[in-house]
């Protein structure tokens, strides 16, 4: 009686700070304008920061549902001698050995809990205190509900384990119906992100990071239609490697769009040209933006703009080589990039992004709003298509 009361008690305190984490979950990753949990007090002690990671879930589902549900099922088992005498849970008799069930269960937990405790503190960075909270619980119920004087957990695992083949003879239609029933549920949470939005952004990030050319590429200095009262300036740097996969956004979203203008500025952060810089952030950007601006005197912008991030040309050798490819004047183009007209227009161009609170790359501005970072495709395009209504 005690056992099942201690055990009975941590897993009721257990499904309350679950439901909190699960509130935490909610307001990081739906709520714009949430404030900061009580548990979210610097960049280490973070819950809110752990809640946005994709390592806040399994297979499209919350960690704090999953915790739900465990302390849930171990309260259940608990209770199981009283269920299975209800006419509709009948089938509940197939667990005869409960307190193995939930020493089984807890050791899983805790084997559980100890990765992601290393996840957070080891890769994440960061520590949600209610998450260790239920780690500590997990490692209580599995230590309680455990005979060591019988078997310990290997007796328990083995208990299950046979009771669950059991349970699955004497019940086939109920397992599989089940199964096919949690099959599907987890098919279809970890292939919509219904609940996971942290993942579902990654996952369309990583599509763009992934691409090697753009096949949304044009040719020229205009991208979109010139005419177009929606301009979005796009602050950008050819040595930084988020604005490759950026730039592979704004091409496919003016392609899908249509009516809107992209007006490209050079923010190279790279100390060469950029006096705003206090350490040198991305190498060779001043020199990859000389060839974009050579390249745009001669009308092929993009066209520049395209190959610089694609093949990052290592000198100025090689910088004519994509000047070949895509038809330019290759006397002018040398000239044009040791110019002093080329490098006043790159510095004007960082003076003008540094004046409009521009300081890093890739920023996008529409209306007057900036929005610093990579964004996932979908959001990037619904942003773009609501100032364009």
């Amino acid at each position: 009686m005690k056992k099942n009361l201690s055990i009975g008690l941590i897993a009721f305190i257990g499904f309350i700070t679950t439901i909190k984490l699960a509130i935490i979950y909610y307001e990081s990753n739906y709520n714009p304008y949430a404030l900061s949990s009580f548990c979210s007090i610097n960049d280490l002690v973070d819950c809110d920061g752990v809640a946005k990671t994709t390592a806040s879930q399994f297979l499209g589902i919350p960690l704090a549902y999953w915790g739900m549900f465990f302390y849930l099922f171990v309260i259940m088992l608990l209770f199981i001698d009283k269920l299975k005498n209800i006419k509709f849970l009948n089938f509940l008799s197939v667990f005869k050995r409960p307190m193995s069930y939930i020493s089984s269960l807890g050791l899983i937990s805790f084997v559980i809990s100890v990765y992601l405790a290393f996840d957070s503190v080891f890769i994440l960075h960061k520590i949600c205190i209610l998450c260790f909270f239920t780690y500590i619980l997990n490692t209580l119920i599995a230590l309680i509900a455990t005979d060591f004087e019988n078997g310990g957990f290997i007796k328990s695992i083995k208990d299950s384990f046979v009771d669950f083949i059991n349970g699955v003879k004497n019940y086939t239609v109920h397992f599989v119906t089940a199964l096919l029933a949690a099959i599907i549920l987890l098919t279809y949470t970890s292939t919509t992100n219904v609940f996971t939005p942290q993942v579902k952004k990654l996952k369309s990030i990583k599509t763009f990071l992934k691409m090697e050319v753009n096949p949304y590429a044009v040719s020229g200095n205009n991208l979109g239609n010139p005419n177009s009262p929606i301009r979005v300036q796009l602050y950008s740097d050819f040595a930084c490697p988020m604005c490759f996969a950026y730039n592979i956004m704004i091409h496919k979203a003016v392609k899908e769009l249509g009516n809107v203008y992209i007006e490209p500025h050079n923010l190279p952060l790279d100390r060469e040209c950029n006096k705003y810089l206090r350490k040198q952030v991305h190498k060779n950007g001043c020199r990859y933006a000389k060839y974009a601006v050579a390249a745009k005197n001669q009308g092929k912008y993009w066209d520049m703009s395209t190959l610089l991030f694609e093949h990052h040309p290592k000198n100025d050798e090689e910088a004519v080589q994509l000047a070949q490819k895509i038809g330019l004047n290759i006397d002018r183009f040398k000239q044009d990039i040791q110019s002093k007209e080329t490098m006043k227009k790159i510095t004007d161009d960082i003076d003008y992004a540094v004046s409009q609170g521009v300081i890093a790359t890739p920023t996008i501005v529409i209306d007057g709003e900036r929005y610093l970072g990579i964004k996932p495709y979908y959001e990037l395009k619904e942003l773009i298509k609501k100032k364009a209504e």
